[in-house]
């Protein structure tokens, strides 16, 4: 590892963190709804992961490769979600009992406010010229 990229490096230890971080809340919102499972522990760890960059970027701690690196983590995370979740019985979560279908439909309905809100908030031609100087890979 002589020659090992600070930006893998930095990536996978931020990916790490969040992961064992919203392993651990996941599993406090397991007990503290009572259900013997962790409750949400990959999707806060996703948006930790979220967070995070963006906490670091408002910071100016993130460089042009750092942030790369970081999103390049970032994107192979949803893969990975999306792994996890179908080793799950659902049908087991069902019979779990009404605070785990309660949970699900919140999220869901959560996540659409948030996104019809982001929607809302984005302004036509700025997130299209944003989203062209990202695409780009220009540094900022």
């Amino acid at each position: 590892m002589a020659g090992e990229d600070p930006v893998t490096i930095f990536g996978v230890a931020l990916l790490a963190v969040c992961t064992l971080l919203g392993a651990w809340l996941g599993d406090l919102l397991g007990m503290a709804l009572h259900v013997k499972s962790n409750v949400g522990g990959v999707g806060i760890a996703m948006i930790l992961l979220i967070l995070a960059r963006v906490g670091l970027q408002r910071r100016g701690a993130l460089s042009h490769p750092f942030k790369l690196g970081v999103e390049f983590w970032a994107s192979l995370y949803i893969p990975i979600v999306v792994a996890m979740a179908s080793i799950q019985n659902v049908a087991g979560a069902i019979k779990g009992g009404p605070v785990v279908v309660t949970a699900a439909a919140g999220s869901v309905l959560l996540c659409w406010g948030v996104m019809a809100l982001i929607g809302r908030m984005g302004r036509g031609e700025a997130v299209e010229a944003h989203a062209a100087h990202v695409l780009s890979g220009d540094p900022e």
